[in-house]
């Protein structure tokens, strides 16, 4: 049995984690970063650097402790090395590249977003390929045609804001906090998804896009108008709570739209859904319920794996097994490869 450790500072978590080459996750250790960021309404990258360099290697130290092993153990390293904030992946690749050199063992360099599709398979235990394939997170709003565990051919993604950015947007209109996901979804909980006729951009469109950026400003504009001369408070009570339903719910509807397109468009029969706003309860419903109508076989991971974490770095496994090892020289690559 081999053990990998498996790294991840893409953007505000770090993560250290232990997997074996049959994929079982032995440990997974997360360092959020999330009150350090709140105060400034989303991710400072300089913070987020400055705490991986700080955070790391206790990280590394608990994930080797949970899993019952020293670093002498340790066969393999794999880190996500893109995309992401450069001087967050920067601190990840380098304490990787100095694990696998003092420790003689070979290096994996993982996609952080491969990852997130990954996490399904752990979460299954079983095959999942071939799939379509959603990330839906932060950075990240693409569909992907996955073939196996390796390939990934871009059919969709967004022409402007990430999902998961839109919601931190929609949060700070509506004076909710960061992160703003779980706190969109937890006021939307009281409120009408009804209330307000957002727009749902492409939704009846072919083009498998999506487009969130006209959604965050018609929220904007139903809080306050088109014409705000000053700064004024965010609504509160229950129209607070219906704009966050009404906001939540064209989400949905435009991700689960283009989902059931894509899977028709691809022939494929499973769908794989991976990244923070696969742990929005309504989202995980709606697709649900739309794979059920399509005969399609869903595959979302548990909550655990739906955030940045390492132990979905286990792809590193895939890598491994056809010697698909980095070079000493391997670099952080913030843009999407």
């Amino acid at each position: 049995m081999t053990y990998f450790l498996g790294i991840e500072t893409s953007c505000d978590e770090t993560a250290a984690a232990v997997f074996t080459d049959d994929l079982t996750v032995l440990s997974s250790v997360i360092a959020s970063q999330t009150d350090l960021h709140a105060r400034f309404g989303g991710v400072v990258p300089e913070i987020a650097s400055r705490a991986h360099l700080r955070n790391l290697l206790p990280v590394i130290d608990e994930a080797l402790s949970r899993a019952g092993i020293g670093t002498a153990d340790i066969g393999c390293v794999a880190v996500h090395n893109t995309p992401g904030l450069v001087g967050a992946l920067l601190v990840g690749v380098s304490a990787a590249k100095m694990l696998s050199l003092g420790l003689g063992v070979p290096l994996v360099a993982v996609n952080h977003v491969a990852s997130h599709i990954f996490a399904c398979r752990l979460a299954a235990g079983r095959d999942i390929y071939p799939c379509l394939g959603l990330v839906v997170s932060g950075g990240h709003t693409a569909l992907f045609r996955c073939d196996n565990a390796l390939s990934m051919d871009l059919v969709g993604g967004t022409r402007d804001d990430a999902a998961g950015e839109a919601f931190d947007k929609v949060a700070a209109i509506l004076g909710l906090g960061f992160p703003g996901g779980p706190a969109v979804e937890r006021e939307a909980a009281a409120g009408d998804p009804k209330a307000y006729a957002f727009p749902r951009a492409f939704l009846d469109d072919a083009r498998l896009e999506f487009s969130f950026s006209g959604l965050k400003t018609a929220v904007l504009y139903a809080c306050h108008g088109q014409n705000v001369a000053k700064a004024i408070p965010p609504p509160a009570g229950q129209k607070r709570a219906d704009l966050a339903a009404s906001f939540q719910a064209a989400v949905v509807d435009v991700l689960v739209t283009k989902c059931k397109q894509a899977l028709r468009k691809t022939s494929l029969a499973r769908l794989a859904v991976g990244g923070g706003v696969s742990a929005n309860k309504g989202l995980r419903s709606a697709l649900e319920a739309m794979c059920e109508k399509e005969g399609a076989e869903l595959f979302i991971p548990p909550l655990s794996l739906c955030t940045d974490n390492a132990a979905m770095a286990a792809l590193a496994v895939e890598k491994w097994k056809r010697s698909k090892f980095a070079t000493p020289d391997l670099d952080a690559e913030p843009n999407f490869l």
